[in-house]
C-alpha cells in the first residue's frame, strides 16, 4: 500500500525535525522532570518547537513522547496518565501540521523504557514489548503517519518494539540504534551487524541517531549501506536514515552546549546523502535553525533528482503561473457535476480546509486527486464547528490553482438570511457553483461555544433560496439581473435513529429543488437499503453521492463511533477492523472498495472522506472503479 513517506524517499532525502528536549531544556524546562507530560501541562510550548521546525522547512516531526512508555512514565507518578500525554502529544503536533497548511508529516517518537532487559536486567522480553504496544495504540489512535523507533542501544530491546509496532499497524517504521565513540551499540554489536539484524526485520528504514556527533556516525551508516548493498538479490533494502547529535554536549556555568553549528550540519547533509542516508535530521543540541541549514542543502540535493510525472502528496511540481488550469464559467454555464449527474458514475473526495493561512497541504491534495481522476473535490465550511479557512475561498483556489470543479459545503449556521444570499451571489461570479445545502455544526460543538449561531434558516430554506436564485430571484423575490447556474446538493444520514423523520426532511429538500443527494457515511450497503425501505422507494427520484470514510484502524473506527456526531459505523464494521489487527490501513482500503462496488448499482456517485488528511488513500479506493456508465434505469 502506497504511503507518502516511502513516496518522498523513493524520490530523494527526506528532512527530519532536530531536538526536542534540546529546546524545552532551552525554553527553561529542567531535564529532571517528564518532558513528554508537557503535552498535557504546557501545550503550546511543545507546540512552539514544532512550529519552528515546520517554518524550518521539516518534512517530518517527531510528536514529544519519546519518553512516554509506562516504564519512564512510573518514576514521575504519570503511569495513569500515559494515554493522555501520548495522544495529546500527536494532536498538538498535527494541530501545528494543519495551521502550517504543509504535507509534513507526523512520526510517532518511540524511545527505549530505560529499563535492562534479562538476563543482566529484570525486565522480560514480554514486559518490554507489552510497554511498547501500549504506547504505540495510543499513537496511532491519534493518528500519526509513521513511526520512528529510536535511540536504541540493546538490540533486544529493539526487536521488542518491532515486533510491539507490527503487531499493531502496517505504518512505515523506523528503526534506530544509538552508537557509542567505538562505534559500536551500547551492548556491543558492530554497524554491520546491526544492519544485517534489522534489515531482516520487517521495517522500513535503519539507521543510527542520538550517539554522537556528525563525523562519526558517518562512519557508521557507510559501513550499513555496504552491508545493505551486499545482501542477496531479491532481500528487502530498507533506506538509511542518520540523525547525529550536535557534537558533544559540554556545560559552561549551568547551561550544556552543543558545538556543532547550523552551518557545520548543512555540509553533514551533502556527506550523508553521499554515505547513502536518505532520511536525514538531527538529535540532541539540533534547533530549528540547524533544520532551516540542512532545508537549503537537502533542496540542492533533490534539485538533482528527475523530477516524478505523477503528482503525489510528497512531490508536487509548482506549476507555471502561466499554465495553471483555470475553471472560469460563463454566466448561464451549468457545472460540469450537472452535465455528468446519471450519466456517469461520479467520483468525489472531500479535502478539509487549513486551520492556518497556508492552502499548500489542500492544493497538493487536489492535485493528487485531480491525477487519480476525481470528478470533484468536496470543501468542507468549519465542520465540528471548529474555525478553519474560508471553504469558499480554498474552492476559488482549487478550481484557479488545480483546475478540477469543487462542491462547496454551504452552511446556515454562521450567516443571516442576508449573508446567505450574499456569499451565494459571489460564489456564483466566482464560478463555485456546486453547493451542499447544510444546516452546520452548532458552536457548542466547537472551540468557541460562546460563538452565536444565526440559523435565520436551515438547510431545507437554504436549497429553497437557492433553487428561487436559479429562477432569477431573491429570498424576496426581488430581480438578481438573470437566472442563476447552481447546481444544489443536499443531505440525509441513513445511520439517523429516526429514519422517518430523515425521510420526511429529504422529501421537503427535493421539493425545494435539490439537484442531487449526498449521504453522510455509510459501512454497509444494509444501511443505505434499509433507508430506501423506509423512504419508501427502491431508488430514491434524485441521483445521489454514497458517502464512504476509509477506516484506519480499529482505534480510528471506535473512535468515529463513540465520539463523532454524525457518524454511526456498523457492529460488523467495527468486528471487521477489529480482526484485521495491525493492517486496519489495508482492511479499511478494502472495506471501502468492497462497499463503493456494492453500491454502484444503487447510486450514481461515491463521495469519500479521508481521515487525518491522507488522500492517497482514497485514490486507491477509486482504483477499484472502471468508468462505469450509470444505466438510464437507475434514475427515476
Amino acid at each position: 500500500m502506497a504511503h507518502p513517506f516511502l513516496e518522498k524517499l523513493a524520490e530523494g532525502v527526506v528532512l527530519g525535525d532536530g531536538a526536542m528536549g534540546t529546546m524545552l531544556y532551552e525554553a527553561g524546562r529542567s531535564l529532571d522532570e517528564s518532558l513528554d507530560a508537557l503535552n498535557v501541562s504546557h501545550p503550546d510550548l511543545v507546540a512552539s518547537v514544532h512550529r519552528g521546525y515546520i517554518r524550518s522547512g521539516a518534512d517530518v516531526i517527531e510528536s514529544n513522547t519519546f519518553g512516554g512508555n509506562r516504564y519512564r512514565l512510573e518514576p514521575h507518578g504519570l503511569a495513569d496518565k500515559l494515554r493522555d500525554i501520548n495522544k495529546r502529544g500527536v494532536r498538538i503536533a498535527r494541530e501545528e501540521r494543519e495551521i502550517s497548511g504543509t504535507s509534513v508529516l507526523v512520526a510517532g517518537s518511540i524511545g527505549p523504557t530505560g529499563r535492562t532487559l534479562v538476563p543482566f536486567g529484570t525486565l522480560s522480553r514480554e514486559a518490554a514489548t507489552d510497554a511498547f504496544q501500549e504506547q504505540i495504540e495510543f499513537l496511532l489512535e491519534a493518528g500519526v503517519d509513521l513511526l520512528i523507533i529510536e535511540t536504541m542501544g540493546n538490540q533486544d530491546e529493539m526487536d521488542c518494539a518491532i515486533a510491539a509496532a507490527r503487531a499493531s499497524s502496517d505504518l512505515p517504521i523506523v528503526a534506530m540504534m544509538t552508537f557509542a565513540e567505538d562505534g559500536r551499540t551500547l551492548s556491543g554489536a558492530r554497524p554491520e551487524d546491526v544492519a544485517r539484524h534489522l534489515a531482516s526485520k520487517d521495517v522500513d528504514v535503519i539507521g543510527a541517531n542520538c550517539s554522537v556527533g556528525p563525523q562519526r556516525l558517518l562512519g557508521v551508516i557507510a559501513k550499513m549501506k555496504a552491508t545493505i548493498d551486499a545482501l542477496p538479490e531479491g532481500t528487502k533494502r530498507p533506506f538509511l536514515s542518520c540523525m547525529p547529535n550536535a557534537g558533544w554536549p559540554t556545560i559552561v556555568g549551568s547551561r550544556v552546549i552543543y558545538r556543532s553549528s547550523p552551518e557545520y550540519f548543512a555540509e553533514f547533509v551533502r556527506s550523508a546523502a553521499a554515505a547513502g542516508a536518505r532520511f536525514i535530521g538531527g538529535c540532541c543540541g539540533t534547533t530549528p535553525e540547524h533544520v532551516r541549514q540542512m532545508r537549503a542543502v537537502v533542496d540542492q540535493i533533490n534539485a538533482s533528482t528527475p523530477d516524478q510525472n505523477r503528482p503525489t502528496l510528497s512531490h508536487v511540481r509548482e506549476p507555471d503561473r502561466r499554465e495553471r488550469p483555470l475553471i472560469v464559467m460563463d454566466a448561464e454555464e451549468t457545472t460540469g457535476i450537472a452535465k455528468s449527474l446519471g450519466k456517469k458514475f461520479l467520483r468525489c473526495v472531500e479535502v478539509d480546509p487549513p486551520k492556518g493561512l497556508n492552502p499548500q497541504k489542500a492544493l497538493d491534495g487536489a492535485r493528487l486527486l485531480k491525477a487519480a481522476g476525481v470528478d470533484a473535490i468536496n470543501v468542507a465550511d468549519s465542520p465540528m464547528a471548529r474555525v478553519r479557512m474560508s471553504a469558499m475561498t480554498l474552492c476559488y483556489l482549487i478550481q484557479h490553482e488545480v483546475g478540477v470543479e469543487t462542491i462547496i459545503h454551504f452552511t446556515t449556521r454562521d450567516r443571516s438570511l442576508m449573508g446567505l444570499q450574499s456569499e451565494l451571489l459571489g460564489a456564483h461570479a466566482a464560478g463555485v457553483r456546486n453547493i451542499l445545502a447544510l444546516t452546520g455544526d452548532p458552536p457548542s460543538l466547537g472551540e468557541y461555544p460562546n460563538s452565536s449561531a444565526v440559523y435565520d434558516v436551515d438547510s431545507i430554506g437554504l436549497v429553497r433560496i437557492i433553487s428561487q436564485m436559479n429562477g432569477g430571484a431573491d429570498s424576496a423575490g426581488a430581480s438578481i439581473g438573470r437566472q442563476a447556474s447552481f447546481t444544489i446538493a443536499c443531505a440525509v444520514d441513513p445511520t439517523k435513529p429516526d429514519l422517518e423523520d430523515e425521510a420526511r426532511r429529504l422529501r421537503e429538500k427535493i421539493a425545494a429543488g435539490a439537484d442531487f443527494v449526498m449521504t453522510q457515511p455509510i459501512f454497509d450497503l444494509s444501511v443505505w437499503t434499509n433507508f430506501l425501505k423506509v423512504y419508501g422507494a427502491e431508488r430514491l427520484p434524485l441521483p445521489v453521492m454514497i458517502g464512504i470514510l476509509p477506516l484506519q484502524s480499529s482505534k480510528h473506527a471506535e473512535f468515529l463511533h463513540n465520539e463523532v456526531p454524525g457518524i454511526t459505523l456498523t457492529d460488523g464494521a467495527r468486528d471487521r477492523m477489529r480482526r484485521a489487527g495491525p493492517h486496519g490501513r489495508t482492511e479499511g482500503v478494502k472495506m471501502a472498495q468492497d462497499l463503493l462496488q456494492q453500491l454502484v448499482p444503487f447510486s450514481q456517485g461515491v463521495y469519500l472522506m479521508p481521515s487525518f488528511g491522507r488522500y492517497e488513500v482514497a485514490a486507491e479506493v477509486l482504483d477499484v472503479l472502471v468508468d462505469e456508465q450509470v444505466p438510464a434505469a437507475a434514475i427515476q
